[in-house]
Order: structure tokens, then sequence, then C-alpha cells
């Protein structure tokens, strides 16, 4: 009888890099600008005061970076795809917002200790292939006493069907946590750890619009790279049965029962707030 060997760790450092590709393909800032209300809604729960120095962590162009700035907040977003930040900036300009948008890695946030009051990430942080090292960040920048505030997907919620869903014809990286896991307030404590003093989770619930299934699938395919990046995997009948299971995922999930016209489908999130002992 032969040993069992462990399976090889995954190399996250790759992982990461295709992540930064795919998060660069599409457009996400075409994403987050439906999404908007949902880092106005984490900012508000935050109890953000003006004056507060914000950091808000993988900002892509800078939902929650914005809405900081909205609270009087001195407010500052990282992320590690440039052409995000660069549509941040121009968002922030035509408001007349002071935001500072700088690149940086989730997992080693370009920081001193405790150099904020508050840290922010809307279904940002979540993505990164360390759970362990992006939460280590979060808190090691920000002060004692002040707050994290997170939004994350949940895994039961249309968002975690939507990637199961496209991880049944493209598997995703062997060996590397499921991000969903960050909607879970089990994770998040695990992850948080005595470094907190208290948290605070709410299920809530977005909910994507479109004219039709077959249009928020093509939504999807062209400007979020994720989905983007698994219909390029595919050819031929297997591309055509990935677009086949989500569209019939978004007719499943509509919650306006139409079948051929307009869809509405809730998707549930958690918003976590979480003071740093």
């Amino acid at each position: 009888m032969t040993d069992m060997l462990d399976a090889p760790a995954p190399d996250l450092g790759a992982v990461k890099q295709r992540q930064q590709q795919a998060w660069a393909s599409g457009d996400f800032a075409v994403v987050a600008a439906r999404i908007v209300l949902v880092a106005e809604h984490l900012c508000d729960t935050a109890d953000l005061h003006a004056g507060w120095r914000v950091l808000d962590v993988a900002t892509g162009s800078g939902n929650a970076a914005i809405a900081a700035a909205r609270h009087g907040c001195t407010a500052v977003g990282v992320d590690y795809v440039p052409s995000l930040l660069e549509v941040g900036r121009r968002r922030a300009d035509a408001e007349g917002l002071a935001v500072e948008l700088m690149e940086g890695d989730a997992e080693a946030l370009p920081f001193p200790d405790d150099s904020f009051d508050a840290v922010t990430s809307v279904f940002g942080a979540m993505f990164a292939p360390d759970h362990g090292k992006a939460a280590g960040e979060l808190v090691r920048v920000c002060r004692p006493g002040g707050t994290i505030a997170l939004a994350s997907w949940t895994p039961d919620g249309f968002i975690g069907e939507l990637f199961r869903t496209v991880g049944a014809h493209v598997p995703p990286p062997a060996g590397v946590q499921s991000p969903m896991l960050w909607g879970t307030e089990a994770h998040l404590r695990r992850l948080l750890g005595d470094s907190i003093a208290s948290l605070e989770t709410e299920e809530r619930t977005f909910t994507f619009r479109s004219e039709s299934a077959q249009e928020f699938v093509d939504f999807f395919r062209t400007w979020y790279g994720p989905t983007l990046r698994a219909f390029a995997a595919l050819e031929g009948d297997a591309r055509d049965a990935l677009e086949a299971d989500l569209i019939a995922l978004a007719r499943r999930s509509d919650r306006l029962g139409s079948g051929t016209g307009a869809i509405a489908i809730p998707a549930s999130y958690m918003e976590a707030v979480a003071v740093v002992r």
C-alpha cells in the first residue's frame, strides 16, 4: 500500500496574477456603476465620521472611497488595476471630491501600521487568494478602536450561484478558498480573531435589473472580467453550454417571473462592521 501524499499547496502568487489579468479585462467600472448603492449604504452603516482618514481596499473605480469622501472623510483607495483607478479619478474630479487613488495590493498594503481611522472594502478584499493575509492587512493599517467595514457576497446567494455555475464549466484554481466565505460571519470571525473587539453583521440584498435574462448574461460576459475570461477559455458547444446555464440561472433567480421580459434578481451580501481592538 502506498502512502497518500498531500496535494501541493497552490501557487497563490500565480493565482493573484491571473486574477489581476481577469479584473483588468472587460471593464469592471461598468459593473461597479450599477452597484454604487452598496458602497453608499456600507459607509453609512459604518458611521464614518467627517474628518476621519479612510482607506478603501480593492477600490476598483472608487465606489466606497468616493462615498467616504462624501461623508467628509479624507479618502484613499487602493487597487491593482490601474485603468480602474483612472476611472475613479475622473469620477472624483467630476464631483469635486478629493480622493487619492493609488496602486496597491490587498495582501500587502503600502501603509504603516495604524494609518487609518476606518478601512472599507466592497466586494474587493474577499477576492484576495490568501484570506488570512488580506484580513491581517485590514487590521494592521487600522488604528486601535478604528472601524473595518466590509460588503461581501454570500455563498448561498445569487452571486455564489453564479460563481458555482461558471466553476462547473471552468473550474477555479485547486486548493484556493472560495471568496464567498467572506460572506459568512463564522469565516470572518476566524479571519479577524482576537484582533477585533466586536463584529456586527447583517445580510442585505442588492437587486440586479436587466431587460431580459439574455441581456443580463451578455452584460456580465462583456464587462465582468471573471465571466469574460471564463467564456474566452471555452469554445463551441462548451461555450454555448455555459451561456445556456447562466441564462437559466438568471431566469430561475428572477423574482418578477416574467419568463421573457425584464428581470430583477435579488443578490444577497453580508454587511460587516468590526471595531479593532
